[in-house]
């Protein structure tokens, strides 16, 4: 069957689903007989019954367990086609003590041609279940005289005082006693050799000391018997002159061999002359119809919990309809349309608002990558606007372009991250004033969220740059880590990029990573520019002063620029440099550029190690000067795994730098094997041993590090603005396409 055709099944069988479970609710609900006090009619009909009567006989059984196959289509015609009088549950009639198994119970009983009473057990009790038995039947311990016969009802299961049921019964058990009497206790009172059906459950165990006091009172009081369930088996025993039976084959599992069989007991009673007789059943129940029995149960017990379980059920198969129903009839398209022109520029130039939770002066990856596209469209003759958080007070120059937001919680140790004031009106109305053709965010969450619901406010198109391994930053967030590492961040990047016209991302296995979440919108391909002249020519006098400033005159530099947090790996970096001065054959010196939460343990970590004088900790540097940082080295180090793109890398590479790097997504795409620098795996000996080989070989180092500079001069800020614009134009064009197509549609 196709597909196609297929889900087109499933959906109508979804609704049909969906309108037999509200039928039977409403049938449930104003048609099914509701009960209470069953036992309050069923003790008169017994009564009644009895009356005058010396001769009669009833059915005892244990361990129902709410079977149909067993109990209500083989047992109950038995005893309907018998010559019973009534029958008696010995305990578990019930497989627990839920609402709906309560109520299932009572419509196989319903089945029943004769009286019925039960005697409260361990499953009766379960799950709150005393309650019900209470309302739906009655008390928990109960007597009642029907005739010459006492019948006695014990509670086995302590929910009732054990020191109360005992003084109540001895008052019961008087020398002016009826000729008869039968006593349920669905815990047996002697202890029954169960080695073959499975150890009798610790709950339904009584006291050793009760046990013997009741045994006592009942066989001096001359008790006829005393029945019991719990086990699945059958078994008779003599005490003076009470039998003790034992009856658990009425409908739960039973072993179908030796004593653990189904079946039942008859009782027949003759003036002074009771005979009890076990009843097997040489019948059983496929496994299949055991399953669909429990299955039917499963969906019966739904509409019992409460309504609001009931109302969750039909919200699941409602949704689970929504969403075969965009399978069939929202036709799919992963691909861009083609008859998009991207590159067609008319002139016109695009105003543009840019929404990010970070900016200049913090000093990462996003700020420095929006500032950087900012320098490009404005060259391009593009206006900006900058939504951003406040840092401090804004300079005039600021204002001019960047709407900075009043922080209303600083994050982090260093307080690098502001929690902005999204709810201010000022956000609204400046936006509203600048009006952007195009909203462009940087985040899935906070502003980056404000500027999407604003993109919708506006009807303007919203692009998205993904620019941030979100899972890798589950340390942060105030949740459970696997729960946000393994499922929230996914998700929450899928939900948010969907909700998007477009996405930028910097590498292509970045954007495979997005499909396989489920992203389906456009995607375009564009790594951050850099600023290549900048990073690649440098004043040679100004690189020594700095290498004897921080004291690396003589040294075998490797720098590496990174914000020092755990996130960015640079403990593995530690250790492979311990790993390399351990090899004794370089004295390489690690030149570490940013500031972070981290410090501290990373300076512990440091003395741990014994690298006091083979790292140096540079602390935040402005941007202006990381090219003369780059060039005191002879290569870059990098081991963060969390990176997208790895922007630090490329501008490395710019000044003229080999790489060694810890393959991961973002870096895979830029680092070529042997060409501009190595990629190893995250192995501190195969990532030390490259660095090794580098440091070995100055002619590989020159030429790998010329084959890097040439491939960053691609990266060029101007590539850049340009190839971004060109993912505006199509958000654009597409989002008027779909307005065309929408007119025409209501015509």
């Amino acid at each position: 069957m196709p597909r196609r055709r297929l889900i087109t099944w499933i959906f109508y069988l979804t609704l049909a689903l969906i309108a037999a479970l509200l039928g039977y609710k409403v049938y449930l609900n104003f048609f099914e007989q509701d009960f209470a006090a069953t036992h309050a009619v069923q003790v008169k009909r017994i009564e009644t019954l009895l009356d005058n009567r010396e001769h009669y006989r009833f059915a005892v059984l244990g361990n129902i367990n709410n079977s149909v196959g067993i109990f209500e289509r083989k047992i109950i015609p038995r005893l309907n086609q018998g010559d019973y009088d009534f029958v008696i549950s010995a305990g578990n009639a019930v497989s627990s003590g839920g609402e709906d198994k309560y109520r299932a119970l009572f419509g196989t009983l319903s089945h029943l041609a004769i009286p019925y009473l039960l005697t409260f057990g361990t499953h009766e009790e379960s799950r709150i279940g005393g309650f019900r038995f209470y309302d739906h039947f009655g008390p928990y311990h109960f007597s009642f005289k029907a005739g010459d016969t006492r019948f006695t009802f014990l509670d086995s299961t302590g929910t009732t005082d054990y020191g109360w049921q005992r003084r109540w019964l001895g008052e019961l058990l008087t020398p002016s006693s009826p000729r008869n009497h039968f006593v349920f206790s669905a815990a047996p009172l002697y202890p029954v050799d169960d080695t073959g059906p499975g150890q009798l459950d610790s709950d339904a165990r009584l006291p050793d000391e009760l046990r013997r006091s009741l045994t006592r009172l009942l066989e001096d009081a001359g008790v006829d018997a005393v029945f019991s369930s719990e086990l699945s088996l059958f078994d008779r025993q003599t005490h003076g002159d009470t039998d003790y039976v034992v009856t658990g084959g009425a409908g739960g599992l039973v072993l179908g061999r030796g004593r653990s069989r189904y079946h039942f007991v008859a009782v027949d009673v003759d003036g002074d002359s009771v005979t009890i007789e076990e009843k097997p059943l040489d019948i059983g129940q496929h496994p299949f119809w055991r399953t669909a029995e429990s299955l039917w149960f499963f969906i019966y017990s739904l509409f019992y919990v409460g309504y609001l379980n009931f109302i969750l059920l039909v919200a699941i198969l409602v949704a689970l309809a929504i969403w075969l129903k965009r399978k069939l009839f929202t036709e799919p398209d992963y691909y861009p349309d083609f008859d998009i022109d991207p590159d067609a520029d008319d002139g016109t130039p695009l105003r543009t608002a840019l929404f990010t939770n970070n900016y200049l002066p913090f000093i990462g990856g996003v700020p420095i990558s929006i500032e950087r596209l900012k320098r490009g469209l404005q060259q391009l003759g593009h206006p900006l606007l900058i939504v951003a958080p406040r840092y401090g007070q804004p300079s005039a120059a600021d204002e001019a372009d960047v709407l900075r937001l009043r922080s209303l919680l600083p994050l982090g140790k260093h307080q690098e991250f502001r929690l902005a004031n999204v709810f201010s009106r000022r956000l609204v109305t400046r936006v509203r004033r600048f009006a952007p053709d195009i909203i462009h965010v940087h985040h899935p969450f906070w502003i980056g969220r404000a500027g999407q619901l604003l993109g919708r406010l506006l009807r303007v198109p919203v692009v998205y740059t993904y620019h941030t391994r979100l899972e890798h930053y589950a340390h942060y967030v105030p949740l459970p880590g696997p729960l946000f590492r393994n499922f929230i961040s996914h998700a929450l990047v899928k939900r948010f990029a969907n909700g998007c016209d477009a996405v930028i991302v910097p590498t292509s296995s970045v954007e495979e990573y997005l499909r396989i979440i489920g992203v389906k919108k456009p995607i375009f391909v564009q790594p951050t520019g850099i600023e290549y002249e900048r990073f690649a020519r440098v004043d040679r006098d100004a690189v020594q002063a700095l290498k004897t400033r921080l004291g690396l005159d003589d040294k075998r530099v490797l720098v590496s620029i990174s914000r020092l947090s755990r996130e960015k790996n640079i403990g593995f970096m530690l250790d492979g440099l311990r790993r390399l001065h351990n090899a004794g054959e370089h004295d390489a010196h690690l030149l570490l550029v940013g500031e972070g939460q981290d410090r501290k343990r990373l300076e512990a970590r440091i003395r741990t190690l014994g690298l006091e004088r083979h790292v140096t900790l540079a602390g935040a540097v402005a941007p202006e000067d990381i090219p003369l940082y780059c060039h005191t080295a002879e290569l870059f180090v990098f081991a963060s795994r969390s990176e997208t793109q790895g922007m630090v890398v490329l501008e490395a590479m710019a000044t003229g730098l080999p790489v060694v790097v810890i393959r991961s997504s973002g870096i895979e795409d830029i680092v070529r094997q042997g060409s501009n620098g190595y990629k190893t795996a995250p192995d501190t000996q195969a990532w030390s041993q490259a660095v090794a080989e580098l440091l070995d070989d100055a002619a590989r180092r020159r030429r790998m590090g010329q084959q890097a500079a040439a491939f960053a001069a691609d990266h060029r800020i101007e590539r850049f603005a340009h190839n971004v614009l060109r993912a505006y134009r199509y958000a654009l064009a597409a989002r008027r396409k779909r307005a065309a197509k929408g007119s025409r549609r209501q015509r």
